[in-house]
């Protein structure tokens, strides 16, 4: 009688919490999905039923294709050079030198500004008139003339993975920076004095303590990444001929710009849909690498 006491109130405390997570999560989210099978229009008509035909149209068409493989590409390139950035940061920062206190609290700040600061700062730097990387590109003989870095396709996604870097491995190297305070000082002096090289005391000594805290960083970089939009839609809106276009800014343009609200429901579906499966893959990755340690 107590503990059927106890889990009814239990939800009953629960109650105010579920009902506010239905009214702001759970209804716009089962009128996504009726929006998706119509042609719904963003404003003047509540469209018709159309089955499947937003969804067939979506994966099948070629600017999905071309933007999911631009959004793949953009998040391989950019969570691969965090981790590896944000690795060495944290083993930088876990020497002993002087300064190695406000060093890190300088490292902080990237991953401090709001993504839209950091957005413009970088479209700043870029500018092809007065940016600082033309200017010091030039200066130091490398440029002969200034370039539109975020105005050639060939570029603009390499300048967007740049700034995205810049702000988010931080956040890699403070996780990683925690697991290091993990690492036996007496295990690591031990092996110095066997003789084993610094690849070998990182592979062997300090990655096991590493990998849990990495894969972590690792799936909340990744899933981020998939999604991203406010830096993109600041520094290039998609552009230039979307060669920057991600299935975030896919989404906004088909059911904001275009206003076709049945679509772009579908499209939001699929985006989400393709992010919690990354989500569970890298679960099962996290639940398997903890078993086998």
């Amino acid at each position: 009688m107590t503990s059927n006491w106890i889990t009814t109130r239990a939800w009953l405390l629960m109650l105010p919490l579920l009902i506010v997570m239905i009214a702001i999560i759970g209804w716009p989210l089962v009128d996504t999905v009726r929006l998706s099978f119509t042609d719904a229009k963003l404003v003047g008509t509540a469209g018709g039923f159309v089955g499947l035909d937003n969804y067939v149209k979506m994966l099948s068409g070629a600017n999905f294709q071309r933007t999911l493989v631009t959004t793949t590409l953009f998040a391989v390139l950019s969570v691969a050079a965090e981790m590896v950035i944000g690795v060495l940061a944290a083993l930088l920062l876990n020497q002993q030198f002087y300064g190695r206190s406000v060093l890190r609290a300088l490292m902080i700040l990237p991953w401090a500004l709001p993504t839209v600061v950091n957005a413009t700062l970088w479209r700043l730097i870029y500018n092809p008139e007065y940016g600082a990387l033309n200017a010091a590109l030039t200066q130091i003989g490398l440029l002969d003339t200034y370039r539109s870095w975020l105005g050639e396709p060939g570029t603009a996604l390499t300048a967007l993975i740049v700034a995205d870097c810049w702000k988010n491995f931080p956040l890699v190297a403070l996780i990683a920076l925690a697991a290091l305070q993990a690492v036996p000082r007496d295990i690591t002096a031990a092996s110095m004095v066997d003789g084993a090289s610094a690849w070998a005391r990182f592979r062997f000594v300090i990655m096991p303590y590493l990998a849990g805290p990495l894969m972590v960083a690792l799936v909340l970089r990744t899933i981020e990444a998939f999604k991203v939009f406010d830096l993109i839609w600041v520094m290039t809106r998609g552009g230039p001929a979307n060669s920057t276009r991600t299935l975030s800014i896919l989404v906004y343009q088909e059911a904001f710009s275009f206003q076709r609200a049945g679509s772009g429901a579908s499209l939001a579906l699929i985006v989400t849909l393709l992010v919690t499966v990354l989500a569970v893959a890298y679960a099962a990755l996290i639940r398997k690498s903890a078993g086998a340690s």
